[in-house]
């Protein structure tokens, strides 16, 4: 049974597919990466609009980390 990485060791890796991906274009990877940002956000903002409060319980999409 092969280890699964976890913590840093996993986000080198996702890291290094990124950026092996984009053929080591780091400002491609970052630009890929921001519009994958603005769909999600938007994605947000359609699925808050279509949800009821009673639905979620009152709780409310947040658009940012904390």
């Amino acid at each position: 049974m092969r280890e699964q990485p976890i913590g840093e060791a996993m986000e080198d890796d996702e890291r290094a597919k990124v950026i092996a991906y984009h053929r080591g274009d780091t400002h491609a990877a970052i630009d890929t990466l921001l519009e994958d940002i603005r769909h999600l956000r938007q994605q947000l903002a359609l699925a808050e609009g279509a949800m009821s409060r009673g639905m979620t319980r009152g709780w409310r999409p947040d658009y940012d980390r904390r």
